[in-house]
């Protein structure tokens, strides 16, 4: 036979954790036929198991591929009888007859193993085969003859199976029983008298069968003796037993054996005929006897696992009615034809990732009907899986996890499991399951880097995205679910979360507001990832913000210093050679990289062709040599550009005098200093000043001719009324009348400043009388004095003149 392979897909369902071996084993005793229903045993109580843990270990009874007649009652915690049991029909003629299953449990696994023996009630009577049977004696058959008859059968066991025969009338014959190696009893009929054809040429007797039950049941044939004229020799067989072996599933029209018997008469009383008379088992309907050779062959099939011997009781007849019997064991060779079946008792669909090493996963069950070594049955499984098999007890193998296994490297298992037996050829099976692995929250969420960066341009508006953060999650479902957290911290001192927001789901971060880069150029926090895992994982990660700078100031001189009332002059001498350094314009731009690098251009001059400005550094140096023709006072205007896009720029007047000495130039710079085309912001202060002052000058006046008229017209009501004159002022008003200075109650100063040259004087509005002006001091070279405007007009007649007007 060749081997054969058998694949099968089984899916699983139920979650398995752990393993424990069988841990005890119960036996029961039932008759069999008991009502459905009927009570078996109670199992809870026998094994020590609370009722609670059949149910919560999902209880439930296993018994391969045999039909299940016992059912479990977790409500209870007792076995009952769930079909008929036929104790005939399950076990035929083999004794004790026993029930086994296992009763498992789940989480963990645990299953006992049960055995129910089904004994025996006397529910079947004994039968005959055949309802009669027919003999040809012949007369001269002397007394002690034997004849073999044919056997009752009888499917019950002991006691009440088959007992005794009893054969009546007794007259010629009597019954003779012999005790068989298997437990029958064969009936031979013995002739204790000689018969007479002259006087009875036909006999009728009856074979009653009886067991020994309560009541007692029976069976009977009728036997029919034709008495023949004389014959005096009967056929011999060759010998009393004859054996041979028949392998299993050998085909039809194979020869068994061949018996042979012997007459010594002649003619048609030498003439032998073979008949098989077994009526107990089905050999008659397996094996066929030629009526004339006594050739034994096989008709029907043969299978060890079923029946592993036959005795075949054989007849050589003559026609005078003379008879020999002999017997035919026939012994059946076992032959590999069975493939190993593998039941799965316990069944695994999903199994955590954590689980230890060791953990049993599912429970097979190995049958084999073979014997011997075709019987022996070897399990393995695939390679390079986390897994092993090992046999627990015998037909018993269990599938167990032998090193750790990981979700992430492997989340499904196809496992499949071939056993085979030790024939030849070898016969094997197979089973795949289908393992899923489950997760367990063991893998911290983690970032695509190990640190950010960011840059987000100053000015920015609030609410602007400014960065993604993401983090990979190894695990599975809610456990690889990211959140995204702000880790409270601060920067310079106030808290991170008012400068950035982070969003839970996305990762995004979000600026809160809006940055300054000249107040702040960097800063750094760390964000979370947390998964949704219980208990929740989470790493973090550190995000630097780069503020990059706008152009967004412009440039800031720092020298030569402006102000508004007084006058910074360079002096150049007229000896001055070429790139004489008259001075150098300073300034800075708070900005940052090309932003704050700064150009100097000359944008306007009173002599383009004497002065120019370096473009780098801002130094202003004259390209000519200076001459008498230039003239004294020299006004520069130098712009001062930065590199941004778009560019910002700054300006400054520079005042250069073109002279050998200060008391040169002092006249022409008291003109310099009020030139009202370089005095726009002192004009623009005046006229606002004015128009405060007018402003208010005419609410008061409103106010006061709103008053009158109102005191008017309430005079007019007391002068038309009889009620006394009570006088009536407004709120906050006041009627010095001695003093006649009117009802405004502001106080306005003025103060007049004057110079060497007073018809050129301006006035400055809302100023103290004590205040210092900025003015040249002639007797000095170069050099600015600051001379406080005296109190008193009358001490200094050409000092400032302050005029105060209440």
């Amino acid at each position: 036979m060749t081997d054969r392979t058998m694949g099968r897909q089984v899916l699983l369902f139920i979650s398995v954790l752990y393993f424990s071996a069988a841990i005890g084993q119960v036996s029961y005793s039932i008759p069999e036929e008991m009502p459905k229903g009927s009570f078996v045993g109670d199992i809870a109580q026998d094994l020590g198991l609370d009722v609670k843990r059949l149910k919560s270990g999902k209880a439930r009874i296993y018994t391969g591929d045999s039909a299940e007649y016992i059912e479990l009652n977790k409500e209870r915690g007792v076995l009952l009888v769930r079909d008929r049991i036929d104790r005939e029909l399950i076990c035929a003629q083999t004794a004790p007859c026993a029930l086994h299953f296992q009763v498992i449990l789940e989480n963990p696994m645990e299953f006992y193993s049960i055995t129910v023996e089904v004994t025996d009630i006397n529910d079947n009577a004994p039968i005959f085969k055949r309802g009669e049977m027919k003999l040809r004696i012949s007369e001269s058959v002397v007394a002690g003859t034997v004849f073999v008859l044919d056997q009752a059968a009888d499917l019950d066991v002991g006691v009440n199976g088959l007992q005794n025969y009893v054969l009546k009338p007794t007259d010629n014959f009597v019954l003779r029983l012999q005790n068989q190696a298997d437990g029958s009893k064969m009936v031979e009929m013995v002739l204790q008298k000689p018969l007479d054809r002259e006087k009875h040429d036909h006999l009728s007797l009856v074979l009653t069968a009886v067991d020994g039950g309560e009541p007692q049941l029976s069976g009977t044939v009728h036997i029919h003796v034709n008495v023949l004229d004389s014959n005096d020799n009967a056929p011999v067989f060759s010998q009393e037993i004859y054996k041979s072996t028949l392998r299993e599933n050998s085909p039809a029209g194979t020869i068994v054996i061949t018996v042979s018997a012997s007459d010594l008469d002649e003619g048609s009383n030498g003439n032998i005929l073979y008949a098989i008379l077994n009526s107990v088992d089905d050999a008659s309907e397996i094996f066929e006897i030629n009526r004339e050779t006594g050739e034994v062959r096989l008709v029907g099939s043969t299978d060890f696992e079923k029946k592993r011997q036959y005795q075949i009781h054989v007849q050589a007849s003559d026609e005078g009615g003379l008879t020999d019997s002999s017997k035919v064991i026939v012994e059946i060779v076992d032959t590999n034809d069975n493939i190993p079946a593998i039941n799965v008792m316990s069944k695994s669909s999903m199994v955590t990732e954590d689980i230890k090493s060791g953990t049993v996963v599912t429970i097979v069950n190995i049958q084999d009907p073979d014997s011997g070594e075709n019987g022996k049955v070897k399990c393995y499984i695939n390679e390079n899986i986390p897994f092993s098999i090992t046999s627990t007890s015998s037909n018993f193998f269990r599938l167990v996890t032998d090193s750790d296994l990981d979700r992430e490297r492997d989340s499904e298992y196809n496992i499949t499991v071939t056993c085979s037996d030790e024939g030849v050829p070898s016969l094997s099976s197979s089973v795949t399951l289908t393992l899923q692995i489950s997760d367990v929250n063991d893998n911290a969420p983690v970032f695509e880097r190990s640190s950010y960066e960011a840059y987000i341009v100053e000015n920015n508006t609030p609410g602007l995205s400014i960065f993604t953060v993401r983090a990979r999650d190894a695990d599975w479902n809610q456990n690889a679910r990211v959140s995204y957290i702000l880790e409270d911290s601060s920067v310079n001192g106030v808290p991170v979360s008012s400068y950035v927001s982070v969003s839970a789901d996305s990762g995004v971060i979000h600026a809160v507001r809006s940055f300054d880069y000249e107040q702040i150029k960097d800063f750094q926090f760390r964000v979370k990832a947390q998964d949704g895992g219980s208990p929740p994982l989470s790493s973090n990660v550190t995000v630097k913000v780069m503020i990059q700078d706008q152009n967004d100031n412009p440039p800031q001189v720092l020298y030569p210093v402006q102000t508004g009332g007084s006058l910074v002059a360079e002096m150049v001498p007229r000896s001055a050679d070429v790139g004489y350094l008259v001075t150098k314009v300073v300034a800075v731009d708070v900005d940052s990289g090309q932003n704050a690098w700064l150009s100097y251009k000359l944008q306007k001059a009173t002599d383009r062709a004497l002065f120019e400005v370096g473009l780098q550094n801002g130094e202003i140096r004259t390209i000519r040599q200076v001459n008498d023709k230039d003239v004294v006072k020299q006004r520069l205007t130098v712009i001062v550009e930065d590199n941004g896009q778009p560019s910002r720029s700054a300006t400054v007047i520079v005042n250069v005098a073109v002279a050998d000495s200060f008391p040169e130039v002092l006249s022409e710079f008291t003109d310099f200093t009020h030139d009202k085309e370089y005095n726009d912001n002192l004009t623009f202060y005046l006229v606002l000043a004015l128009a405060v002052v007018s402003f208010l000058f005419i609410t008061c006046l409103v106010v006061i001719i709103s008053v009158k008229i109102y005191r008017w017209r309430q005079s007019r009501i007391l002068y038309h009324s009889s009620l006394p004159v009570i006088p009536y002022y407004p709120p906050r008003y006041s009627d010095t009348l001695g003093t006649g200075t009117g009802t405004l109650q502001h106080v306005y100063n003025y103060e007049v400043c004057r110079t060497n040259d007073s018809r050129k004087s301006d006035c400055k509005f809302g100023r103290a009388g004590s205040q210092n002006v900025l003015i040249m001091d002639p007797s000095s070279t170069g050099t600015m004095q600051r001379i406080q405007c005296e109190k008193s007009i009358l001490d200094e007649p050409d000092s400032p003149l302050e005029v105060r007007l209440i």
